[in-house]
């Protein structure tokens, strides 16, 4: 059977609540879009941030010591950290990277371009203190007795930690041979 009763209810205002609907939609996607692209883009940097922070780590070739035959007791007075860059690395910049030398008796903190370090090319792609390449090879050299209070000497172990700019750490635990007389230099 059919009624007249039922209409449907059409009109200006039944448009302007579909038109309204339609812009809040438009507004909120529009907001989780450029929610997303931000997030996205956070997601990128720190995806790049982690991996740097993983990756770009300096790794130490050689360790030597320069004996001092002339102290009492007989010690290390230099040490030379042959360096390049670990597979994978980004360029290392050598000026930004900190070091902590940490002995029995002390812990030092500082930068490469401290005071009692001297950066060195053995063999490098650039004229900078850059390590660009994995064929790179630079030597670092601490001046002990300028940086430390207390002497190296035989038997002795120190444990020296590299942290590049980005915070990639190296640790390596240097130990010196028990007996340093008669030698000009030891290998760590």
């Amino acid at each position: 059977m059919f009624t007249d009763n039922d209409r449907g209810q059409v009109g200006i205002g039944t448009l302007i609540v579909f038109i309204a609907m339609v812009l809040v939609a438009a507004i909120a996607a529009g907001v989780l879009i450029n929610t997303a692209g931000l997030l996205q883009t956070q997601a990128e940097a720190t995806g790049e941030e982690s991996t740097q922070q993983v990756a770009d780590r300096i790794q130490i070739q050689s360790a030597t010591g320069t004996v001092d035959s002339d102290s009492s007791p007989t010690s290390i007075n230099k040490t030379n950290l042959t360096l390049t860059k670990s597979p994978g690395a980004g360029d290392i910049q050598l000026d930004n990277v900190s070091y902590q030398i940490v002995t029995d008796d002390q812990v030092v903190t500082g930068v490469f371009t401290d005071d009692g370090v001297t950066i060195g090319s053995i063999s490098s792609e650039t004229d900078d203190n850059v390590i660009t390449d994995r064929s790179d090879r630079y030597e670092v050299e601490f001046n002990n007795t300028d940086i430390l209070s207390e002497t190296i000497e035989g038997g002795d172990s120190v444990e020296i930690t590299l942290t590049t700019a980005a915070g990639a750490s190296t640790v390596a635990e240097l130990r010196v041979p028990d007996s340093l007389v008669d030698r000009d230099a030891v290998s760590l």
